[in-house]
């Protein structure tokens, strides 16, 4: 009634739902009792927390950034409050895993074989590649990812997918983490991967090559994950007019949030560069 006293009369609003006027107004003279007080305030740190995070946690991730700043609250009570408030993630759940049956061709083995998992940053590294839709027409993004932080050590953007585009990728992610020899790095069998150039470029620094099988995409998952995550967070909700724009905010996306800040469930909760540092 309280919310809609600008639009209908009390007397009105209180003959339709069955309430006495004066039992309306001794309701609204009572000071908001403590729990609404700290629901009040749980909501406000509840919304700033979601604005940070570009509208982008839900529930779980706001619950777990509420536990971070040392704020005791259970988790049903985040989710209620967050539906009561209207206050939602706003990524697109539309993303589709695709992969292209190739011929058989000389290739590494699988040397991960499914298992995602490194025991200490750069052992461990997975690539791929992905498109992003502009007005200008495709943008090809190339990226590394160390499996044991899910940091993305290197990446590159180019117009057309050539040698050029991986090769870039991962010279940036040799150039920045100066990885010791045996090194195990993963990819599919794209003619970028299995270029000469490429292998050249692997064996040069002590690294072991792994491949997945044949259209097998989710031997590559944890590369996959971060093109869902990249995808419903940021790529579907823009409209690129050309292919730099795109460039751009996947930069400030990769460097200044999913690096450095965004809280990933298989880190405890923790961002990569945060985890690497906990862990280190």
């Amino acid at each position: 009634m309280d919310a809609h006293r600008g639009e209908f009369r009390i007397g009105t609003m209180c003959e339709v739902l069955g309430v006495s006027r004066s039992g309306y107004y001794a309701w609204r003279g009572r000071p908001r009792s403590r729990r609404d007080e700290t629901n009040a305030e749980l909501t406000e740190t509840i919304r700033r927390i979601h604005e940070e995070s570009r509208r982008i946690y839900g529930s779980p991730r706001v619950y777990a950034s509420l536990r971070r700043q040392g704020i005791v609250c259970g988790r049903h009570r985040v989710a209620r409050l967050m539906r009561d408030e209207g206050i939602r993630s706003k990524t697109k759940r539309r993303f589709r895993y695709i992969a292209t049956k190739r011929e058989e061709m000389p290739a590494a083995p699988n040397r991960l074989d499914r298992y995602f998992h490194a025991p200490r940053p750069n052992r461990i590294w997975a690539s791929d590649i992905t498109i992003v839709k502009t007005a200008e027409g495709w943008l090809h993004l190339a990226i590394v990812l160390d499996l044991y932080s899910r940091k993305i050590v290197g990446w590159a953007t180019s117009q057309t997918v050539t040698q050029t585009l991986a090769l870039e990728a991962l010279q940036r992610a040799l150039a920045s983490r100066r990885p010791k020899p045996g090194l195990v790095h993963h990819s599919d069998r794209g003619g970028q991967y299995l270029s000469a150039s490429y292998q050249h470029l692997l064996d040069a620094h002590g690294a072991l090559c792994s491949m997945s099988r044949p259209g097998n995409c989710l031997d590559n998952a944890v590369a996959e994950s971060f093109f869902h995550t990249l995808k419903t967070e940021l790529v579907y909700q823009q409209f690129y007019r050309t292919r730099e724009e795109a460039r751009r905010a996947i930069f400030e996306y990769v460097e200044g949030f999913y690096n450095r800040s965004r809280l990933h469930s298989t880190l405890d909760s923790r961002s990569p560069e945060e985890y690497e540092r906990s862990v280190a």
